[in-house]
């Protein structure tokens, strides 16, 4: 289902209500770590989306961080419960010019996470990162690393991290304010390559300066599928016990 489209604003109108489940604080402590890092020390992440022209800051890049390891972290616990094998988490802090593979791997399955904030009711991709065939075109020409994912889920955060006021960085106080928070998450759902490739030849575009819901201005363009639209993660963990 496309979204409602009024001049140039686009409107949710398949909603999933989120539930949300608690986030042990060892998880959270892990994640906080990893993001810090990847923010602050060794590690690297661009400093935009592809296609986008907002520039993040170190805090953007922790908050963004912290938000997608907590997602990775929770979708792979997930998956471990259901008495499905996963490759180990990555928690390797990567400089410049190395990034890790794939979120998860589970059954010889790639799996991207998509995290988002927990009022979020859309999986996003940014065009640019993806040709008609479902290919991600950044691994495209290095044969050690995936071109394709076979499945893509989402899962939300609550609080949303990009609301953090973060007046300094001192891993300390920082660590104050993150633990301070009631953490949760939920899995909206999840969707194929097969998918994806539906996506892409029938234009599922949310444009670059676009307005969601009237309110937010897009700072890419971005292929979507509403959460409403996501199949249940019960069909998936049937569909990798199979294999």
């Amino acid at each position: 289902m496309k979204l409602k489209k009024s001049g140039h604003t686009y409107f949710i109108n398949n909603k999933k209500q989120f539930v949300g489940t608690a986030i042990p604080n060892d998880t959270l402590k892990n994640c906080f770590e990893f993001a810090f890092n990847m923010a602050f020390g060794k590690g690297h992440h661009r400093n935009h989306r592809t296609g986008g022209r907002l520039k993040r800051t170190e805090k953007d890049i922790f908050k963004n961080t912290l938000q997608g390891k907590l997602a990775e972290c929770m979708a792979y616990y997930y998956l471990k419960d259901k008495d499905l094998i996963c490759k180990p988490l990555d928690f390797e802090i990567y400089g410049k010019g190395r990034w890790d593979d794939a979120d998860i791997i589970c059954k010889g399955k790639k799996i991207s996470i998509k995290s988002a904030a927990y009022y979020s009711n859309l999986l996003l991709l940014e065009t640019k990162d993806w040709d008609k065939d479902g290919t991600y075109i950044p691994n495209s020409k290095d044969l050690n690393l995936t071109a394709y994912y076979d499945y893509f889920i989402l899962v939300r955060i609550q609080p949303n991290t990009n609301c953090f006021f973060i007046k300094q960085t001192d891993k300390a106080l920082l660590w104050n304010l993150v633990q301070s928070k009631n953490w949760y998450y939920d899995i909206a759902g999840w969707c194929s390559l097969a998918t994806l490739k539906c996506l892409i030849e029938n234009k599922y575009i949310l444009p670059q300066h676009a307005f969601l819901n009237g309110k937010i201005k897009m700072d890419a363009d971005n292929y979507y599928i509403q959460a409403g639209n996501l199949k249940e993660m019960t069909c998936l963990t049937e569909i990798l016990k199979a294999l």
